[in-house]
């Protein structure tokens, strides 16, 4: 399944309908589905990218208003923080649990899936963070180990054939991307690519 940043604008979300895909609703964003399937991002790539911190407001009201609906939540957690970033986003589970019914714990450079397996089930996945190398080598370790537990996998900042090729190959449940929602014409191509599924894994960068 692929999820695309929401957007407000009607040529790209037609193409998201024609498509079959989701929205990713930001926490730091507008707080609209567009009518669409969606999930929740919790906002902090947004805050690294700005470098503020975490935005506990914004990701509790994003998530008191849509959480019901959502998908799946993403915890709170620290852009490139390790073992302190699942700290965070266990510190957030419980709460994220009670108003949404499927959790993820973003994975970061450091982490393991020693540190992630005793947390996992039905309502706990896994979103694969981190930087390109990491996420591109690891990522089949993490869909693995969700797939042990009954868990879903989810790979967060999909924009390339590559990296498409790398979700087909590890059996990742679904991944996330900017492209489509800057681009409407991008959404028939990365549909493609998605569709695709003996696509020999590429590694590439976004």
């Amino acid at each position: 399944m692929v999820y695309a940043s929401r957007t407000g604008t009607k040529r790209n979300l037609a193409a998201f309908r024609a498509a079959g895909w989701r929205v990713l609703v930001s926490a730091r964003g507008v707080l609209r589905t567009e009518g669409f399937p969606y999930a929740i991002d919790n906002g902090a790539w947004t805050s690294h990218q700005e470098g503020t911190a975490f935005d506990d407001a914004a990701f509790m009201r994003a998530v008191d208003l849509l959480g019901a609906g959502a998908d799946w939540v993403v915890c709170p957690d620290i852009v490139m923080g390790g073992i302190e970033s699942l700290a965070m986003s266990l510190r957030w589970l419980p709460w994220v649990l009670d108003r949404a019914r499927l959790a993820l714990i973003p994975v970061q450079n450091g982490m393991t899936p020693a540190d992630l397996a005793p947390h996992l089930g039905p309502r706990v996945g896994i979103f694969v963070g981190g930087d390109d190398v990491f996420k591109e080598s690891t990522m089949g370790e993490w869909a693995r180990l969700a797939r042990e537990h009954g868990a879903y996998c989810h790979v967060g900042r999909v924009n390339t054939r590559g990296r498409v090729g790398l979700c087909a190959a590890a059996g990742v449940d679904s991944f996330d991307g900017t492209s489509g929602s800057r681009f409407a014409v991008n959404v028939p191509k990365i549909d493609a690519w998605r569709r695709q599924t003996s696509l020999l894994p590429l590694v590439s960068h976004d």
